[in-house]
């Protein structure tokens, strides 16, 4: 399990500030959901915690050291990120992709070893598609795409696992099944998990913990019933809904109002 600290920081991008004084501590083995709009934050915020991106000014602690001071491949064998595009030129298989997990952990021209295929095995049954290790990447569906590339990420042993939007472009089956891995792999690896999430109802379904960004700043951290308030949801989203509780698990679920009457005919 890891800690991660994110103090003051502040990001900006050749065209303006996206990430403005934002500071976060995520506890060990914890499951956050990012939310917000488009161009809030949520991406830039993921990037930094994985070192992908360096502060222009604050600092982001792993377990106490400063991912400054922390090289790539160091980072690498702690964090993973599940990109929300993943794009490849050339016929890889599922494993093959899977396999490029292992690069943090191995020596310069080293061939992959007898343990790397191991766990690149294990990693490909944890995420449920062990069958589809010789398949080509780009013949498969959406979900299992999707399902690869969590293995890949699975694959790098990581401590601190960072989503991006990963139910962007599934239908509602494979959402439900990659969040229910998600929070499996949570609860049972107590690995720690930060998501940028885009749909409201799932990220107060799936997690316990919701920091609400706009503009580059946190609006609001804490439990889905103290985030996802309809006051909340209108300053940030510009929407009109109604907050109540899910008919089953009682997690708010929210119902967006039509502007119109609806009694417009189509």
């Amino acid at each position: 399990m890891v800690d991660l600290q994110i103090r003051q920081v502040s990001f900006s991008y050749f065209n303006g500030l996206v990430l403005n004084n934002v500071s976060l501590v995520i506890q060990p083995g914890e499951m956050v959901g990012l939310l917000g709009p488009n161009g809030s934050g949520k991406t830039t915020l993921l990037k930094l915690a994985c070192g992908l991106l360096k502060p222009g000014r604050g600092e982001i602690e792993l377990d106490g050291a400063s991912l400054r001071r922390l090289g790539r491949k160091t980072i690498a064998q702690s964090v993973a990120m599940v990109p929300q595009q993943f794009k490849v030129s050339f016929a890889f298989t599922a494993a093959e992709i899977v396999m490029l997990g292992r690069i943090p952990f191995l020596r310069a021209f080293a061939e992959d070893s007898e343990e790397d295929r191991q766990i690149v095995a294990e990693s490909l049954n944890l995420v449920g598609i062990g069958g589809l290790a010789k398949r080509r990447f780009d013949e498969l569906s959406g979900g299992e795409r999707q399902k690869v590339i969590l293995a890949m990420a699975l694959a790098q042993e990581p401590k601190l696992l960072l989503l991006d939007e990963p139910t962007a472009h599934l239908d509602i089956s494979h959402q439900v099944e990659i969040l229910e891995l998600v929070q499996q792999l949570n609860a049972e690896r107590r690995l720690t998990i930060i998501a940028a999430i885009h749909d409201l109802n799932l990220a107060s379904l799936y997690f316990n913990r919701l920091v609400l960004l706009k503009e580059g700043r946190i609006l609001a951290d804490g439990t889905p019933e103290q985030v996802l308030t309809a006051e909340m949801i209108n300053d940030v989203f510009s929407a009109s809904v109604i907050v109540q509780p899910h008919p089953v698990t009682g997690s708010p679920h929210i119902v967006v109002k039509p502007r119109s009457n609806g009694s417009e005919q189509h």
